[in-house]
């Protein structure tokens, strides 16, 4: 069988296998050009392609996004990322149920405090000061109590930030 007489058929069931005896035989221009044609045809078909994506609304991000989320739907779908899942909302239950004993614990042992002497004592305290505080702009003063030593000047206006 002659090379530059061959038809290059890319549906036969036999193509890319070549007889012994066709290995030393040389390459014909032929053949070059019609691997040119080939790849013009190809080339044309490619831009026809894109042309009718195009028509079509389809653009590159687009087919991006369709891909990726092919492939999310493909992964969540996966026995490992259900697995994990899973794993993930128990500890997340776990959590949620500890961090409810520590607030429960927390909030007993604050009440706890409030109750206490010392709290009760600081409050006091608190509130004492507070009313001498309120007390005073009550009746017209806005100044705070002096500190000992100072009289009763008033306290001058601090610097500006």
């Amino acid at each position: 069988m002659d090379s530059a007489g061959q038809d290059i058929n890319l549906n036969s069931p036999n193509k890319g296998l070549l007889s012994d005896s066709m290995t030393d035989v040389p390459v014909d221009t032929g053949v070059e050009e019609e691997i040119v044609t080939l790849r013009q045809v190809l080339a044309a078909k490619e831009r026809h392609c894109g042309e009718l994506k195009r028509r079509l609304g389809l653009s590159t991000l687009g087919e991006l996004k369709q891909n990726l989320s092919r492939s999310w739907h493909d992964v969540q779908v996966s026995s490992a990322y259900k697995k994990t899942q899973e794993t993930l909302s128990q500890a997340g239950q776990k959590t949620s149920a500890a961090l409810s004993t520590v607030g429960s614990a927390i909030s007993r042992k604050l009440g706890d405090m409030r109750n206490s002497a010392t709290f009760k004592s600081f409050e006091d305290r608190v509130g004492t000061i507070k009313s001498k505080v309120v007390g005073d702009r009550e009746n017209g003063s806005d100044n705070l109590p002096s500190s000992a030593g100072s009289g009763d000047k008033p306290l001058s206006d601090p610097a500006p930030f």
